[in-house]
């Protein structure tokens, strides 16, 4: 059976929708916990591919979270095997990151429902090909980062004009979170820490506003997250060399 590797930062940041399609194509899904064992190393060997999940640090609190110099290290050796990457938010900021990127604190967060647009290289993309012009998808990120060099910009929103990348052919990072269902975004919202996050913010975010934008957008995300992730691991289907190589 295939494997894939994931990268965790905290318990209620899971694959989410990705998780059925995921097994449904045959892999079987390792995670890496860095919350509960944040000295772990693991080996890329063995492994199809590499998911880096959201959490709420910055890149740049290693003296805090000192594995997020080790992810970093990390996706660097993915990206040079070959192997297919998928950073989301957090995950997308540490994919820029190994790129050579800056990633900074973005003038203001997005927590919520936000419009979502292609660019016109995303409307051409073997990925995100079936996106409309405009989608809405939940946001939940208070950095941002720079179009690595050599990467390809995918996606925007009106407040953040970074907002997904392609490095290559099969790497890929969004600063959105396509793979959220209802009782995701209900537990978020529900997580001590993410609802100080709110309180901080004195008002600007409305908890019931994004109950209620919620109901109005999960069903259309549900449909595109299964229609975006399931582009994603066809790519797995490319030829490879080095994907499959050992050190």
């Amino acid at each position: 059976m295939r494997k894939i590797l994931v990268f965790q930062h905290v318990a209620h940041e899971l694959l989410g929708t990705l998780n059925p399609l995921l097994k449904d194509s045959g892999f079987r899904i390792r995670y890496v916990n860095f919350d509960r064992d944040p000295a772990a190393r693991p080996s890329l060997d063995g492994y199809f591919g590499l998911v880096v999940l959201g959490g709420p640090m910055s890149v740049d609190q290693v003296d805090l979270y000192p594995f997020l110099a080790v992810e970093v290290e990390l996706v660097a050796e993915a990206l040079q095997r070959g192997m297919p990457v998928l950073g989301i938010c957090l995950g997308a900021q540490l994919l820029a990151r190994a790129l050579g990127a800056d990633v900074r604190p973005h003038h203001s967060k997005e927590i919520g429902w936000y419009q979502i647009n292609p660019t016109a290289a995303g409307a051409d993309d073997p990925v995100f090909a079936g996106m409309s012009d405009t989608e809405h998808i939940f946001q939940w990120h208070g950095d941002t980062f720079d179009i690595p060099s050599g990467a390809v910009h995918l996606a925007s929103s009106p407040d953040c004009e970074n907002q997904a990348f392609r490095y290559g052919d099969t790497a890929y990072g969004f600063q959105f979170h396509l793979e959220v269902d209802r009782p995701m975004v209900e537990r978020w919202l529900t997580v001590p820490h993410n609802r100080q996050e709110i309180t901080d913010l004195n008002g600007a975010i409305d908890p019931e506003q994004i109950r209620s934008d919620t109901l109005q957008h999960i069903d259309k995300l549900q449909r595109l997250s299964d229609d975006t992730f399931s582009r994603w691991i066809k790519l797995f289907g490319l030829p490879r060399s080095t994907i499959f190589s050992s050190r």
